[in-house]
């Protein structure tokens, strides 16, 4: 049995800990070229928002501010931890990571030269998550039993779907408060898109995980997500709870394949 890992849900003297993102009038360029338009979206503790969109619209690109990675031309994103507030926009990504934010990159982006236990512990590098090593990474053993199989093994060696697996993992092995996943489907075959989306329900579900995910598959996406927020030429252009925007006659002819 784990003893009580660190990224499970958050309580203190009986309290459940509270985590809020708030993100307000965004936008972003890269040089000349503008990647997001005025974009705002929040996300309170337990729930799992998707960025929804095909690729090139500014999925990414998001991700990459909350994480501080690429800096807004405007807009504010905040994030609220058990009521103290940060302005993301104002610091460094090893500061964001700091205060619980992980992200799983589009891509995996492993060591492919380390092993599946040296990549995992590479994850575990920020403060408070040093001293739950042991238990984080029996969770993350008990949450991915092939991994446990395969410690030993070389990252770059492992199948695609083995290297998201991974992937996730890392970002558990940090104590995340928040987690950010960037298309978790690319690349994947259709079995392992939905056993990856299924994993993923099920660490949120059980672990009350905060998730902001970007996805371009939306049947996949919609297994998961409590809202989404349809994402276009670097502007949101509906957004509402999963169920509505499953009976959106645009969103169901244009992104599910449905015809009347």
């Amino acid at each position: 049995m784990i003893q009580r890992p660190l990224l499970a849900i958050h309580k203190f003297r009986g309290l459940t800990l509270a985590i809020k993102l708030d993100i307000t009038d965004i936008a972003a360029s890269y040089g000349a070229v503008r990647a997001l338009h005025s974009v705002s979206l929040n996300i309170s503790q337990g729930q799992t928002v998707a960025l929804l969109g095909t690729n090139g619209n500014g999925k990414s690109t998001l991700m990459k501010c909350v994480m501080g990675m690429v800096r807004p031309t405007q807009g504010s994103i905040n994030l609220e931890i058990d009521g103290a507030h940060y302005d993301l926009t104002k610091l460094s990504t090893q500061e964001i990571v700091n205060l619980g934010v992980a992200m799983v990159p589009e891509g995996r982006r492993l060591f492919p030269k380390l092993t599946v236990e040296e990549n995992l512990l590479l994850g575990a590098y920020r403060d408070a998550a040093r001293s739950q090593i042991v238990d984080n990474l029996a969770f993350c053993f008990e949450a991915f039993p092939l991994l446990a199989e395969r410690r030993s093994q070389l990252a770059g060696s492992m199948s695609g779907g083995q290297q998201q697996m991974l992937a996730i993992a890392r970002a558990l092995m940090s104590s995340p408060r928040l987690l950010l996943v960037d298309e978790p489907s690319v690349g994947l075959s259709p079995l392992l898109v939905s056993q990856t989306i299924t994993k993923l329900k099920e660490l949120k579900d059980r672990y009350d995980l905060t998730v902001l995910m970007a996805e371009q598959n939306f049947n996949q996406a919609m297994r998961i997500a409590d809202y989404g927020h349809i994402i276009v030429h670097g502007e949101i252009v509906f957004h509402s709870d999963v169920e509505s925007l499953k009976e959106n006659e645009l969103v169901k002819s244009f992104y599910l394949g449905v015809t009347q």
